[in-house]
């Protein structure tokens, strides 16, 4: 009986959903509005979810000697606090966020933060490149294909060695307007001439939602810094990833010693 009286009524969700789908302008507005507003980086940066996801990078920036890591989508910076990277590059589409990170590591001279406009970010000289480039939780929020393609072209330029992807990878509607399932593996199959996928490993959580580590690594001779402009294909060799259960990792490629 209670809880026929606290269950919403039919159609009250589908209601908000409606006026949140009128409200939302654009995937870099709404998560300005939010941290603006006091609102965090959600719950995927609190917890076990912050924690597996720290020791996972972690783990692979000591285990491959990486000496710095670029984030797309660094947010408020909550997830940052359990990472060990000797140097960072953090980048954000929210002024908010950014001046949130600034606060946070004042005092840290190992980390640096910049505001991320997708539309008029041209790293032509590669200024913005370390041997990690990493996206947690980001990939599901860019819901407008434009945005997705740019970000995809930055975050793999950017990146001289490796690229770590923590992100579903499964086309499904989103639960919220911001909200946006994609199989991005496919992006990349497409046009990352020069990458190759190297590991997939389990995410802490489960169900439909669920997002997994990616990682690639660079190979050939493709030019660090230089866009991905499509054409290219991933070798034949590369493991393919079909968006369910992910293959056994227990005997990760990088955990052996890593040369570049």
């Amino acid at each position: 009986m209670v809880k026929d009286l606290i269950r919403p009524l039919p159609g009250v969700r589908q209601l908000s959903l409606l006026q949140q789908r009128m409200a939302f302008r654009g995937s870099a507005l709404y998560w300005e509005r939010n941290y603006a507003r006091g609102g965090s980086s959600r719950p995927g940066s609190y917890n076990r979810p912050a924690k597996a996801k720290a020791v996972f990078v972690n783990d692979f920036v000591r285990a491959c000697e990486v000496t710095s890591v670029i984030e797309f989508g660094c947010g408020d910076g909550l997830q940052l606090s359990l990472a060990n990277y000797p140097r960072y590059i953090g980048l954000d589409v929210s002024r908010s966020a950014i001046e949130l990170c600034q606060r946070r590591f004042a005092a840290d001279p190992t980390k640096s933060f910049f505001l991320y406009d997708g539309a008029c970010f041209a790293d032509r000289a590669g200024l913005f490149v370390a041997d990690l480039a990493i996206s947690l939780d980001v990939i599901s929020h860019l819901t407008e294909d434009a945005v997705f393609e740019a970000y995809m072209r930055h975050l793999f330029a950017a990146a001289a060695r490796s690229v770590i992807v923590f992100a579903t990878n499964r086309e499904r509607p989103g639960t919220a307007p911001h909200v946006r399932h994609r199989r991005f593996t496919r992006w990349v199959e497409t046009h990352g001439q020069g990458w190759q996928l190297l590991d997939v490993a389990p995410g802490p959580n489960h169900g439909p939602d669920r997002a997994d580590f990616f990682t690639y690594e660079r190979v050939g001779s493709s030019a660090v810094g230089t866009e991905i402009r499509g054409g290219g294909v991933l070798p034949r060799s590369a493991p393919t990833w079909d968006g369910s259960a992910p293959p056994d990792s227990a005997s990760s490629p990088w955990g052996r010693a890593w040369l570049p």
